[in-house]
């Protein structure tokens, strides 16, 4: 009965057009996603690239929906309706109708840090909840099943890497690349969107996107942005903002499992494994 209805209330809002977008949206040749494993950068870009685009009124939490809309958050009916060319946030695998894509990937040690708390944030798990307990939940792709886009790390990137790295459209960066520098990450962002911009507006793109900038828009603007304002306003979405944080937060047999499990994918994107057993089997690495 339960599932009856559920499927009932699905149907009617596909029929009212107030279902989510989503995997389901409607795409244009012009549209530009904005995609990556949660947790990897991807808000943080939003605001790097709302800001170099949209020179009237900097990003904030309050407008970041408007100007770099999520699909998971708007009916497809809504984001149709969008000025040309959108650009979109996405954490979908591989989907061949995206034609203009910026992935970022970032070190999945990293991302394990980063979801723990964000999971906590959520209330997806209790504070009690160890990360040592967590980790394996997150390598499982549990928390991914539950927002509905279901695909493991590795999982997420080979889709996007293996069917569009080195094709026209496709721009690949690596999270950490961009922390270091993330001017040229924008001029790289910019030359996708053919978009000519000079050196001041990327200089303000950076400055309105910084973390102790986004960090204070957070505090004011939390209880209103869609993602945060019904989770634990004392845990923060935008935390460390940097790369390095797994060498002092993962314990060595969470470190020891993620590179186990995810090693040769880790090897392909870049990233070097500090097990020893691991570093020291043979794999053949994909180019990048």
């Amino acid at each position: 009965m339960k599932r009856m209805i559920r499927a009932a209330r699905e149907a009617l809002r596909v029929a009212t057009g107030q279902k989510l977008a989503g995997r389901g949206i409607t795409t244009f040749e012009d549209d530009v996603f904005i995609v990556s494993y949660p947790r990897s950068g991807n808000t943080w870009t939003r605001f790097l690239i709302g800001n170099l685009v949209y020179t009237d009124t900097p990003i904030t939490f309050a407008n970041v929906e408007e100007r770099v809309p999520e699909i998971y958050l708007f009916p497809d009916r809504v984001l149709r309706q969008l000025p040309r060319p959108r650009i979109l946030k996405s954490h979908e695998c591989f989907d061949p109708r995206y034609k203009k894509i910026i992935y970022i990937v970032r070190d999945p040690r990293d991302v394990a840090v980063s979801y723990y708390h964000y999971a906590i944030k959520r209330e997806w798990i209790e504070d009690t909840c160890s990360i040592a307990d967590f980790v394996p939940r997150f390598i499982s792709g549990e928390f991914d099943i539950r927002a509905k886009w279901a695909a493991a790390w590795d999982d997420h990137v080979m889709s996007w890497i293996s069917m569009r790295q080195g094709r026209p459209g496709f721009l690949l960066l690596r999270y950490e690349e961009m922390v270091r520098a993330p001017v040229n990450a924008l001029a790289a962002i910019a030359e996708l969107l053919d978009l000519d911009a000079p050196p001041e507006r990327f200089a303000r793109a950076v400055q309105l996107s910084s973390a102790d900038h986004m960090r204070s828009l957070e505090r004011k603007e939390g209880t209103q942005w869609h993602l945060t304002r019904k989770t634990r306003q004392d845990k923060p979405f935008v935390r460390s903002a940097k790369a390095g944080d797994w060498h002092t937060a993962l314990p060595k047999n969470c470190v020891d499992r993620i590179e186990s499990e995810w090693g040769q994918v880790m090897q392909s994107v870049g990233y070097e494994l500090s097990t020893a057993a691991n570093s020291e089997r043979k794999i053949e690495e994909t180019p990048v």
